[in-house]
């Protein structure tokens, strides 16, 4: 969809990790020990596969993809679960089921928390232009991250800035509800997590999505897209290998909320969103090259304000 050239070195980062970073002055990119290791590695699996730019690199990134090739290929072949395979597909799901709502004139704000340095605001930027405003919200530190890749790139823009957010306070300029009190009321607006749900506690979680339900609820037009690990997802050897590959890599505990999809729509309603829970292998036909195993570890949730 967002064609680029091969990567040739450097690469993207997105922050999985909703945590503070530090920059040095004077850095025309990130500096590479400012960036949780996950970061590095998914921003290259993006950049690898034609989803970002090389504004975004590290060369920390790139080691790593590399490093981590073969094991994957032999996973791959094996029939294993991939990290790149479930990267690419949480992240293609959500591109398209977001893209598939602004082409529908539903959606025409984006606020993506947690943005890190996620290639996602300068792609749909790239595709849609000012018929979109799109907002990256993270912590201050991580902010000033991605205002030094985007000079590289034109500069923040009326319709592509970042702000500082705090996705756990309840009130104020840099609550959700401050961030979204700032955007148009009259246009359809979108909130997007992607890498941040499974690093938090349950009640962390359902407090999260009721302020995200409260912020959503002023706009005519309304979703939620995230991605989401599940407890049921985890069974026999494929997942869990997989899952303790996936604890290992991102160096710390992964917190799986939900036993299964019912259980998630539930805690979705509670929250006040009318939520569906989708499975990228369903949508493999819309998504040439998903690898179904890498796909089957994820979910993402797609939920509107009830």
């Amino acid at each position: 969809m967002f064609s680029t050239p091969r990567p040739r070195g450097k690469v993207p980062i997105s922050s999985l990790r909703f945590r503070k970073h530090t920059y040095s002055a004077g850095m025309s990119r990130p500096h590479p020990e400012t960036i949780s290791p996950t970061a590095h590695y998914t921003g290259y699996v993006w950049y690898a596969n034609g989803q970002s730019h090389e504004a975004f690199a590290t060369r920390r990134g790139r080691l790593m993809y590399q490093a981590l090739r073969g094991p994957n290929a032999a996973m791959l072949a094996i029939g294993l679960p991939t990290l790149p395979g479930m990267l690419l597909a949480r992240h293609r799901l959500i591109d398209q089921r977001l893209a598939r709502a602004i082409d529908a004139g539903e959606i025409g704000q984006v606020v993506e928390v947690a943005a890190g340095l996620s290639p996602r605001g300068w792609r749909f930027r790239q595709r849609y232009g000012d018929r979109i405003r799109y907002v990256e919200a993270d912590l201050p530190d991580m902010i000033e991250n991605k205002r030094r890749v985007l000079a590289q790139l034109g500069g923040e823009t009326a319709h592509h800035r970042t702000v500082e957010i705090d996705a756990l306070a309840d009130a104020g300029p840099t609550s959700i509800d401050g961030v979204c009190g700032a955007l148009d009321p009259a246009r359809g607006t979108a909130i997007i997590t992607e890498g941040l749900i499974n690093y938090f506690d349950t009640p962390t979680v359902l407090g999260m999505w009721h302020r995200f339900a409260r912020a959503l609820a002023r706009f005519p037009h309304a979703v939620y897209l995230s991605d989401l690990v599940m407890r049921a997802e985890r069974h026999g050897a494929l997942y869990s290998t997989f899952s303790w590959l996936l604890g290992a890599f991102v160096r710390g505990k992964v917190t799986m909320h939900f036993d299964d999809a019912d259980e998630a729509v539930r805690a979705l309603a509670d929250a006040g969103f009318d939520g569906q829970i989708l499975d990228p292998r369903d949508h493999a036909l819309e998504l040439p090259g998903l690898d179904p195993n890498g796909a089957g570890t994820v979910r993402i949730v797609e939920a509107r304000p009830a």
